[in-house]
């Protein structure tokens, strides 16, 4: 069939046009960017989180939740499958299961403000959903009418339906009339277009007329009136009339006359841009993404510490995103320099996560232009802020191979053990195949070739198991 014929291209080139149209707002282009990105490379987590955002741009909350869901399939501490899990559900009006997921990732990443203002939006949505402040009088219950998240899944997933009468004329199936009022607050400019929309209903000759592809107008009408009505309902949860007016008449109160940037336009601008540049890395644009960085570094470095809180721990994650791309540009002595002054900041404002993604960063750098004994006294600084076994057989693994560069077999082959054991414990067989042939060169460099082969006949064990042919050759 032609939807499994392999595209012509590559996975970065297919991820990085992807990433560019999503950002000019052709979603349908980025969309076919993407899947035939998955075409090359199945399962993808990056690409799939990609697609998600594509697909909820597009109002295709179904697939987005799958793509979202599929990502954290082998991985369920992908920051980025999370967050996208989050924002598809709050924007489907599941703001209980959306908080749930932001704090998810709030707890694996608490650096990043993008979960923070998540959990506020949801708790915030929240509470609009279940109580109103007991200073406001309530008399219209229509405006209160909450439907629930099983209610509004089945109504958003219900195909329109058409009736016929005697006369094969058709009729809509109407909702509960909402207060005019009420409704003209809640879609703001869009209140005239569905006024338009429900005026064409009544001219029935257009109505029983088709377009030149075939579709008749009536279905196009009626599919416009109902996205507009679950976008009202959408937005009566999120942020309900009486909390508006209440806003509204506290706002008034308070007569705020600050020019400053307000806290949700600077936390949106930051999440924005922070995804943009991760994006463009992760889709094989380095020196855009570097570009994007040092753009975002010199606008938050214009603003205050009032307008950006935690502005010191934003500006040396840049600095990080700045050195990440200047290594896959290698540009190694200024890569180090950025990740230098990310651990600086980090150490100046007590930041430990900081600290530790600093250390991994320079350790990397250093090993990459070949300063092994560098490399290996930076990244055993970072052995005690090792919070998880996977990093740990990672950081074991790279210590392990540094010595095994420097002929320093008993304390390659130490590390290797080390990171078989961290592996074990996570029951990751990859990591304990890359272990595995380290502790065997290492044996072989100690010229303890009858453990070597045993541990090269384990390891091509793991390497058939997880089918890794490269690893299967080398071992051989």
């Amino acid at each position: 069939a032609a939807e499994d014929t392999v595209p012509a291209g590559t996975f970065p080139s297919f991820m990085a046009e992807g990433t560019l149209l999503c950002r000019r707002g052709e979603y349908d282009k980025a969309l076919a960017c993407f899947n035939n990105a998955l075409k090359l490379r199945a399962g993808d987590k990056h690409c799939l989180v990609a697609r998600s955002k594509c697909y909820l741009k597009l109002g295709d909350t179904e697939n987005s939740l799958k793509d979202a869901e599929a990502s954290l399939q082998n991985d369920k501490t992908f920051y980025k499958g999370l967050y996208q899990k989050a924002e598809t559900l709050y924007t489907m009006g599941d703001f209980e299961f959306a908080l749930v997921f932001y704090h998810r990732g709030s707890r694996l990443r608490p650096e990043l403000q993008k979960f923070s203002l998540g959990i506020e939006k949801s708790q915030e949505a929240i509470v609009n959903c279940v109580g109103s402040p007991s200073s406001v009088k309530l008399e219209n219950k229509e405006d209160l009418c909450f439907v629930s998240r099983q209610a509004e899944s089945k109504k958003a997933n219900q195909k329109l339906q058409i009736k016929l009468t005697k006369d094969q004329k058709w009729t809509r199936k109407q909702k509960p009339a909402r207060n005019p009022k009420t409704e003209r607050q809640l879609l703001g400019e869009l209140y005239a277009d569905k006024a338009y929309l429900e005026k064409l209903l009544k001219d029935e000759d257009l109505m029983e007329s088709s377009t030149k592809q075939g579709i008749k107008v009536a279905d196009l009408v009626l599919r416009g009136i109902s996205y507009l009505e679950a976008r009202s309902e959408f937005w009566q949860q999120q942020k309900p009339i009486y909390a508006r007016v209440r806003e509204r008449r506290l706002r008034q109160q308070r007569h705020v006359r600050d020019k400053k940037r307000k806290p949700s336009e600077v936390g949106r601008y930051v999440v924005k841009s922070m995804e943009d540049i991760d994006m463009l890395l992760t889709g094989g644009s380095p020196e855009e993404s570097c570009k994007k960085a040092e753009r975002v570094l010199k606008t938050i470095q214009g603003w205050s510490e009032d307008e950006v809180p935690n502005k010191n721990e934003l500006i040396g994650n840049l600095h990080s995103c700045i050195g990440n791309a200047q290594l896959e540009l290698g540009q190694t002595e200024a890569a180090l320099q950025s990740h230098q002054v990310d651990l600086e900041l980090a150490r100046q404002n007590d930041l430990p996560d900081a600290v530790s993604r600093a250390l991994d960063n320079i350790g990397r750098v250093y090993a990459r232009i070949g300063k092994f004994q560098q490399a290996i006294d930076t990244w055993e600084e970072k052995i005690p802020m090792a919070k998880s076994s996977l990093e740990k057989t990672w950081l074991f693994h790279e210590i392990g191979r540094c010595y095994l560069e420097l002929n320093k077999g008993e304390a390659a082959q130490n590390y290797g053990q080390k990171s078989l054991q961290s592996a074990d414990e996570e029951g990751d067989a990859e990591w304990q195949l890359h272990a595995t042939v380290l502790v065997a060169e290492a044996q072989v460099k100690l010229k303890d070739y009858h453990s070597a082969i045993t541990n090269f006949e384990k390891a091509l064990e793991k390497a058939q198991l997880v089918h890794n042919e490269a690893a299967e050759k080398a071992i051989i």
